[in-house]
């Protein structure tokens, strides 16, 4: 008997795929007894990039999220998709951080750990495998697969022995971007079988339309678990039916077990819900053949499109497309899978809307190519290293050994803001957005009462925050103000990002629109006001929205050009902001923390006399 196991994705990368993670956990409840009683291998519900859509737009606590589901399903393992010595953030943490985290999953509910490294780098997985075997778990060891010149079968059957000696105690081919083909499945399949004796998982989006063929094919070839959606969120740059696999299956040696009715009344649920989420629904869900040619994931393709939006840019998305195969190029070909997929999309979109390739290089490029996550597939173009590095090192041991032990060190940072460990985690994945989440949940601010719309004094917009929740027809929205057209308009913009997408609401004048229900600190003063637009050659701006993370000089402060005087984030990768002459500062017109937008005067420079 060959019976294939089901893993559903449907509470994890089905609706990270399809509408940028935004699922709440109280959409999640409801369906909870029914996945429960299926029968799943497990149920996908975690990690990837749902721990930090929890913090910055949904306001929850994913540790909560986390035992909570545990609670609802007691039945069936939950499972979690883990970036290997990234955890869940962008940035390697040192061995202690890794343990803890592991530990603190492992307690909260936690089965099956997929672990994965974005560049195939087994040193970057060792700490997390271990540490999943101590805690008694279930520890999956993952081959990213991609295409290139220097990838091939036996690199990847190599990397599997790699994890079978590690004491993984499955082994699963992560197809992020559906480049998989039906024959190329079978054969890596069956050369895995042959190295290692350990169960094969299949996980392959169907962005390209070729995912259902390739897992039959490794079905065939002896691969015994298997990666599905429910079919309302299945499909596009999500996965597979898990409704269409089972019956293709039913009455053969492969048969699943699975009870169709009951797959048909929880997706039913699921169909439903998602109706809530259509303002979040991708351009890009259909079919893309393209993906084999540029090889841009689902949730990369989602981020990108709202990155270009945002930059009134959506129409040049082919031209990023094209470029992203040149930087991975330069990048010596890593597989694109977070977070090397925002390292290379968010450099590609950079090169494409300055209109010069590395003119701004970000922070993590700089850190990519001095070695920082790792060993780079390929040789990187020395050139480009030279110019983001100039003579700085390069790291040729696993990035993490040059790291001390950080966890002490991150609980006094956070001080009282952390109740536990779990905190300080939250904290550690995202140190900006950790700490705002932890600072609102301390004012009672994380869910305050229902906003309300009414006429008002002008000078009451003053009074309104920043931030709240907005609870509307029984539904609830984080909505953030980030901007305001000029005064003395006829009609004025008002800007916001709901649940982190952009908006902006037309008012006739500014008495009409008040924002009322709750005080977390006075709209501030930048965006009362526009920012000046660029007239002189040491006005310093940005390229694209960002977040300003931190403002490296003070009015005064002599500079040379080519020096840092801004640190930016935007689609979660930092960038320096460099000062376009030499000179003195005259003016600083933005804050750490504030929004900035492209034709805005941050930072004026003026010639020394």
């Amino acid at each position: 008997m060959q019976k294939v196991h089901i893993t559903d994705v449907i509470l994890r990368d089905a609706h990270q795929s399809l509408i940028a993670t935004r699922l709440r956990t109280e959409d999640m409840l409801p369906a909870c007894a029914m996945l429960d009683d299926i029968g799943y291998w497990s149920l996908e519900c975690w990690g990837g990039a749902t721990f930090d859509a929890c913090l910055r737009f949904l306001k929850e606590d994913p540790w909560e999220r986390l035992t909570t589901l545990k609670a609802a399903l007691p039945k069936t393992r939950l499972q979690m998709l883990l970036r290997g010595q990234n955890l869940l953030g962008y940035r390697h943490y040192s061995d202690d951080v890794v343990r803890a985290f592991i530990v603190k999953a492992a307690e909260n509910g936690m089965d099956v750990f997929r672990i994965f490294d974005a560049l195939n780098d087994i040193r970057n997985l060792k700490t997390a495998i271990e540490a999943v075997k101590a805690s008694g778990k279930h520890a999956q060891g993952t081959i990213c697969y991609t295409t290139s010149p220097v990838h091939d079968v036996a690199g990847f059957v190599a990397l599997g022995k790699g994890l079978a000696e590690l004491g993984c105690d499955s082994i699963a081919i992560k197809d992020m971007a559906g480049l998989l083909t039906p024959y190329a499945a079978s054969e890596l399949v069956k050369a895995l079988k042959d190295a290692v004796d350990l169960p094969l998982h299949l996980h392959s989006h169907a962005t390209s339309g070729l995912a259902e063929m390739c897992q039959l094919k490794a079905i065939e070839a002896g691969c015994q678990h298997v990666d599905t959606a429910l079919s309302s969120w299945a499909g596009g740059t999500s996965h597979p039916p898990t409704e269409s696999l089972v019956i293709a299956l039913r009455g053969t040696v492969y048969d699943t077990g699975l009870d169709l009715d009951k797959l048909q009344a929880v997706n039913s649920y699921f169909a439903e819900v998602r109706k809530k989420y259509h303002r979040y629904e991708s351009e890009f869900t259909g079919i893309d053949t393209q993906v084999h040619v540029f090889q841009v994931p689902g949730g990369m393709i989602s981020n990108l499109a709202n990155q270009l939006k945002e930059r009134n840019a959506l129409d040049r998305i082919g031209e990023v497309y094209k470029e992203i195969p040149l930087v991975r190029k330069d990048l010596g070909y890593p597989p694109l899978v977070t977070p090397t997929s925002q390292i290379v999309g968010t450099q590609a979109v950079l090169n494409v809307l300055t209109g010069k390739r590395y003119e701004t290089i970000t922070n993590e490029v700089k850190r990519y190519l001095q070695g920082g996550y790792g060993k780079a597939p390929a040789a990187v173009d020395s050139d480009l290293q030279n110019r983001a590095i100039g003579k700085e090192e390069v790291i040729d041991c696993r990035p993490a050994d040059l790291l001390k032990p950080e966890f002490d060190n991150l609980r006094q940072e956070i001080g009282a803001l952390a109740l536990n460990d779990e905190d300080v985690l939250s904290y550690a994945m995202f140190p900006e957005v950790g700490r705002l989440f932890l600072e609102q949940r301390s004012n009672n601010a994380l869910m305050p009462e229902p906003l309300e719309l009414e006429s008002r004094a002008a000078d009451a917009v003053k009074k309104a925050p920043t931030e709240f929740n907005v609870a509307l027809h029984g539904e609830s929205y984080h909505v953030k103000v980030t901007g305001a057209g000029p005064k003395n308009q006829t009609l004025r913009h008002f800007y916001f990002m709901v649940d982190g997408v952009p908006e902006d609401i037309v008012v006739e004048t500014l008495d009409e629109i008040v924002l009322d229900g709750g005080t977390q600190g006075a709209v501030k003063s930048a965006i009362a006001s526009k920012r000046a637009k660029p007239s002189a050659e040491g006005d310093v701006v940005v390229s694209m929205p960002c977040n300003i993370l931190d403002v490296l000089v003070k009015v005064g402060q002599q500079v040379v050009a080519g020096q840092a005087v801004l640190i930016t984030e935007a689609m979660k990768m930092e960038t320096e902001v460099t000062a376009p002459i030499a000179g003195i500062v005259k003016a600083v017109h933005v804050i750490k923390g504030e929004p900035a937008n492209p034709d805005e005067v941050l930072i004026e420079i003026v010639p020394a006399a």
